[in-house]
């Protein structure tokens, strides 16, 4: 049914992709606002007159959604249930020119570093007052900090330098004043963020300082939790960890992606290490912070790996016991090096190969969480999920680490709140507990 006359302007904001695509569209989201223009979040109602898609084109399947909403959203606006759609992000910023000629109807695309001319749009300016201040659009009681803009590594599977473009660090006071906003609008829990967080202030400052502004940070009055996210292991800067040890606020926490466990395949992905190296990294961390939760990716099926490779990556997997592991199959990227490889791992084998590492780590996993039964952990109450609460340790990160399950027949808890939970049973990615008070 055809729109009958121009209704009052209201832009909702889509957001595909990783939690760094949440911070820009927060920012779009604020800037929009700041000048006065109704702009919404992942709005449910179909009353916008605007959509505004912040897309991902990281590997395959996150280009083919991309797309898949592109093209929704162009049928809703020749339908006429909408006037304009505004295309940005990653895919944007990467295919622009194609997208512009396979999607025309789309009313313009935009790269990820053209907020004031997607902003020109809508006849608003980009407020430079307003830097620091972000309308969060997550749980309030935790908010991502997203510390500095793409990445010099040369990684050879890796798009992400063609659609974010050079590191560029942000001043450390421009993020302790949104860290202060943040925390003052309900955030007990920050995540740091960045393509590259531990290249953080090499541009800016001459060094790695990824120490003194975690520092910094942990001085926000009334922030909880801080946690590290994205910490390339290659020059890792280790100062990071006294500054762990040193502030009780800063959780024993660290998402560190290797990649891979093989040293061929390492020095054909360009990582700028191998496997014995990286194996002394973890366990200095490991000695310098016993209590450390390591996070880490590994990617399955990369162009030359053979089983020997594979086979080595399952040793090295074994031996590093990590606490959290994610596992992808390798997607073959163009205007990569890799991507000038034979792809010559078949789609099964990488599919076999990432469910055998699943299967590895959920014994690894399993065997961690039973050691915890009987002890209590602090934990941050999330959501509500049928018959359960469910929160986090500090050993966790929101949506991809393990979850503590409390029945909500017999507590009931705020989310939000901190509750101290003694763990009772034990799954390879779930714990289950009881709060060591009750209300009502």
């Amino acid at each position: 049914m055809k729109t009958k006359g121009r209704r009052k302007e209201k832009v909702n904001i889509v957001t595909l992709g990783c939690a760094k695509n949440i911070v820009d569209s927060e920012v779009i989201l604020t800037q929009l606002k700041g000048n006065d223009i109704d702009a919404v979040h992942e709005s449910k109602k179909n009353d916008a007159t605007t959509v505004i898609i912040n897309t991902c084109g990281f590997i395959e399947n996150a280009k083919q959604e991309s797309i898949d909403t592109i093209l929704n959203f162009v049928d809703a606006k020749n339908q006429g249930l909408i006037e304009k759609v505004y295309v940005t992000g990653c895919l944007s910023h990467r295919y622009k020119d194609d997208l512009r000629k396979e999607i025309p109807d789309v009313d313009d695309y935009f790269g990820t570093t053209s907020l004031k001319e997607l902003l020109a749009k809508f006849k608003a300016d980009y407020k430079h007052e307003l830097l620091g201040e972000r309308i969060s659009t997550s749980d309030t009681h935790y908010a991502h900090l997203k510390i500095a803009e793409g990445c010099d590594r040369p990684c050879s599977f890796c798009a992400i330098p063609l659609m974010r473009g050079k590191h560029i660090s942000r001043p450390m006071e421009e993020l302790v004043s949104e860290a202060q906003n943040l925390v003052r609008n309900g955030a007990k829990e920050l995540l740091l963020i960045a393509q590259d967080s531990t290249y953080y202030g090499l541009d800016l400052y001459k060094k790695r300082n990824l120490a003194e502004l975690m520092d910094k940070l942990s001085d926000v009055e009334g922030l909880d939790w801080m946690r590290l996210h994205y910490a390339f292991p290659t020059g890792f800067p280790m100062d990071v960890l006294d500054v762990m040890k040193a502030k009780p606020n800063i959780c024993n926490y660290l998402d560190i992606p290797l990649q891979h466990g093989s040293t061929k395949i390492l020095k054909l992905m360009r990582r700028g290490t191998d496997r014995e190296k990286t194996q002394i990294l973890l366990d200095e961390i490991r000695n310098k912070i016993p209590d450390i939760a390591i996070r880490t990716t590994l990617i399955a099926g990369h162009p030359g790996e053979t089983e020997e490779d594979f086979e080595e990556m399952m040793r090295f997997v074994e031996r590093s016991q990590f606490d959290r592991l994610g596992v992808f199959a390798y997607s073959h990227e163009e205007d990569t090096h890799s991507g000038t490889m034979n792809d010559d791992v078949p789609e099964e084998v990488k599919n076999e190969r990432v469910d055998m590492l699943m299967e590895l780590q959920e014994g690894i996993s399993l065997s961690k969480n039973e050691k915890k039964i009987g002890k209590t952990f602090k934990t941050l109450i999330d959501r509500k999920d049928g018959e359960y609460f469910v929160g986090r340790t500090q050993y966790d990160s929101p949506e991809v680490d393990n979850e503590v399950l409390v029945l909500a027949e017999d507590n009931y808890l705020r989310i939000g709140d901190f509750v101290d939970v003694e763990i009772t049973d034990a799954e390879p990615f779930d714990l289950y507990g009881r709060p060591l008070f009750k209300k009502g």
